[in-house]
């Protein structure tokens, strides 16, 4: 329950320096080039804490809403799509991204897929996400 006491942001961010700590979890190669969405104009500036806190985040969601599939992510990491004079609409960020930090975080037992249904918390990521959130608390 305390990881909806914590202020999101600052628990994000402890999370993602923890997370460097694992092996399995890594930027893959070229992650300097990839857009985080398809109607971005740039990738990330800094795409080695990017990763990171793009994984803590992934975290956090799947706390939170699990179980969450790669499309659901999408739609939560998506924006708006500017189409200069016309209407804005809403376009879905970028899957690769969401897989790639889904495959990893599973490798380092942090999550576990579900039969037609998504990913959820394994036992040692609720741990993981509680511990840290408590460690915040008391701070």
């Amino acid at each position: 329950m305390s990881i909806y006491v914590v202020e999101p942001q600052r628990l994000i961010r402890t999370i993602a320096e923890k997370l460097r700590e694992f092996p399995e979890i890594k930027p893959p190669e070229g992650i300097e080039f990839w857009k985080t969405a398809h109607f971005k104009e740039l990738a990330p500036a800094d795409s080695e804490s990017f990763w990171y806190m793009r994984c803590a985040s992934i975290l956090r969601k799947i706390r939170k809403f699990g179980p969450i599939g790669v499309n659901r992510l999408r739609k939560h990491y998506g924006g708006r799509n500017r189409k200069g004079s016309g209407l804005s609409h809403s376009s879905k960020g970028s899957g690769k991204i969401i897989r790639i930090a889904l495959q990893q975080l599973e490798n380092a037992n942090l999550i576990v897929k579900l039969e037609k249904k998504g990913r959820i918390l394994s036992n040692d990521g609720i741990s993981f996400l509680e511990r840290t959130a408590h460690d915040l608390l008391r701070k």
